[in-house]
């Protein structure tokens, strides 16, 4: 009998850190650096980072759904997300697809770290989506169209690699939670055990600093000619905040992209960028929003001299942080701090993140 691949084994991982195609890092550069940047369960990532090539499958949005199978998916995901809220891990160990038995420590770490973000809140169900794919004959990049019953509304589910099956995805809120934390679950139809099991979970904020989504998006319009820079990553912000998952789209979603995708001059056409500093210039690689710290923080990737001694990379490190800010000075007001990561002979290393306010 054939067994569909763990979601865990659609991605290359190596000592930790995933290894993704050059156009899938620039796609996500900052997020992904490690776990707790978006408190992600490993293989919930699968799903997420291949360009689509796939032809359609069915989605059924939660109000066409039958009694039954919408009072046993809510069941589920009221389960975990209420685990999630309490850190009751054995529950979720208990629900846990079978071919992700070997992804629990990550599942665990993650969902712990994940306490500040919905610590105190009250289980919303926001959205739940049905997703067949059972008529597929392998893994292969899948997307969904997800209508409600009018056809006025499509909300597009993109997976990669996705196995034959039946999957579910809910989006759920932690109500009073201070950092507004907001949950993702994926759940997949377990034929043997005949009940649907966790496939993936994300936990997000719904706030950087007391502002949400919105606020980021409208701030991203007001500073989209007067500063670019800041404008692009108020848009960046605003997508983090909004939902819990990479996967999904919506009509306001696409919005918020074709505005920002008109930004000019945009960031992204400006890598890499090099930075007089006295008788130094800096090459910039990258720069992306960073949410590590649940701040609305910024990532900069450049080249380091080499230097070895955690001192000397300190100082390295911030002396690129306050070039680029004299560089784009926007950036020091509109945001919390910036994350410096040092790049030398194809290796990527955190070395640190300070406040503005430490930032010369």
């Amino acid at each position: 009998m054939h067994r569909a691949p763990s979601f865990s084994a659609l991605f290359a991982e190596k000592g930790g850190k995933l290894h993704l195609p050059d156009q899938q890092r620039m796609r996500v550069k900052m997020r992904l650096r490690r776990v707790s940047t978006n408190l992600m369960v490993t293989f919930a990532l699968a799903f997420v980072l291949t360009p689509l090539t796939s032809r359609a499958a069915s989605c059924t949005s939660e109000p066409q759904l039958g009694s039954l199978d919408r009072d046993a998916l809510s069941a589920i995901v009221t389960k975990v997300a209420n685990a999630v809220i309490a850190q009751d891990y054995s529950t979720l160990q208990a629900v846990l697809l079978p071919q992700e038995a070997s992804q629990w420590e990550g599942m665990r770490g993650a969902v712990e770290q994940a306490a500040p973000l919905v610590k105190g809140g009250q289980f919303q169900l926001r959205n739940l989506y049905v997703l067949d794919a059972s008529d597929q004959t392998a893994p292969q990049d899948t997307q969904f169209f997800c209508s409600n019953a009018s056809g006025s509304l499509t909300v597009t589910i993109i997976m990669s690699a996705l196995p034959p099956g039946r999957y579910a995805v809910a989006l759920a809120d932690a109500l009073g939670s201070p950092e507004a934390g907001q949950i993702g679950v994926v759940l997949a139809w377990d034929g043997a055990a005949t009940a649907w099991k966790l496939a993936g979970l994300t936990v997000r904020p719904g706030l950087f600093d007391g502002h949400d989504g919105v606020w980021y998006w409208v701030r991203g319009r007001a500073l989209a000619k007067a500063d670019p820079w800041s404008a692009w990553f108020s848009y960046d912000a605003a997508r983090f905040l909004l939902l819990p998952v990479d996967f999904l789209s919506s009509p306001n979603l696409e919005k918020l992209r074709q505005e920002q995708v008109l930004i000019m001059p945009s960031p992204q056409s400006a890598f890499p960028l090099l930075l007089p500093d006295g008788d130094r210039t800096w090459t910039i690689e990258a720069v992306g929003l960073d949410p590590s710290l649940r701040e609305a923080d910024l990532g900069v990737v450049y080249q380091s001299t080499g230097v070895t001694d955690p001192a000397a990379l300190r100082t390295e490190a911030t002396a690129v942080l306050s070039a680029f800010l004299k560089a784009q000075p926007g950036i020091r007001a509109n945001f919390h701090g910036l994350w410096a990561y040092a790049e030398k002979d194809g290796k990527r290393t955190a070395i640190i993140e300070l406040p503005m306010a430490k930032i010369p």
